[in-house]
């Protein structure tokens, strides 16, 4: 039985969506982040050296990093769900493609973002509030939003020639994009240019599988 060890909003909701299109068999096992810092809580080194998650167990393997997760359940499991393009076709170099810029280009942005702006309200003696405040402002103005201000327009431009993100068809690709395009709704990164990628979100979390991943995995702040 294959067993989803799955932190509340995180990544780990995409590995739910997967075994839900998938139509798996899966357990759950629930772990909370900590109420002050966010961070997983250190139960999840038992499971994994890194303590992070999703991490997948299936008998005595133990699986890590959701592109990887993705990609071994569908080798495993996915032969005929039209989950993944044929190898060698355009669709397939463009799934490829996206599978990996979901967490190699696109979540880094958006994570230095949520530090910085944590920083900026973070408790720490009223003298050196306004330069922590300052240095933050100037990162994220310089070098932070500029570069998710153009990941966006990049999507949004790609999503023009389908309306998936490795073409015609929905496949393993657009739920590894799920998070980082989820991510950047929840804070505000996609305004009135990102028509293309509001509806995409929308038909993704309209997917049946999406909505019962929900009802298994509980609430998650980013649907």
């Amino acid at each position: 039985m294959i067993t989803v060890h799955h932190l509340n909003n995180s990544r780990s909701q995409r590995i739910l969506w997967l075994l839900e299109e998938l139509g798996l068999p899966y357990e759950i096992q629930r772990y909370e982040r900590d109420a002050k810092t966010s961070l997983a809580p250190p139960e999840l080194l038992k499971v994994h050296p890194l303590g992070k998650s999703p991490v997948v167990t299936d008998g005595d393997a133990t699986l890590a990093e959701s592109g990887a997760i993705v990609e071994s359940l569908l080798d495993a499991h996915g032969e005929r769900s039209g989950l993944r393009p044929d190898k060698g076709t355009p669709e397939y170099r463009r799934y490829v493609y996206w599978l990996h810029f979901a967490e190699g280009s696109a979540m880094p942005p958006l994570v230095m973002k949520l530090v910085f702006q944590k920083i900026k309200s973070a408790p720490m003696p009223f003298f050196a509030k306004p330069i922590a405040r300052g240095i933050a402002d100037k990162v994220l103005a310089a070098f932070v939003d500029p570069n998710l201000q153009r990941q966006m327009a990049f999507m949004e431009a790609e999503l023009a020639g389908g309306p998936w993100f490795a073409g015609a068809q929905f496949s393993a690709a657009d739920i590894q994009m799920s998070f980082p395009v989820e991510a950047a709704n929840a804070r505000g990164a996609l305004g009135a240019n990102a028509p293309r990628l509001k509806d995409w979100l929308a038909r993704a979390h309209a997917r049946p599988a999406y909505q019962r991943a929900l009802e298994r995995g509980g609430k998650y702040d980013y649907a």
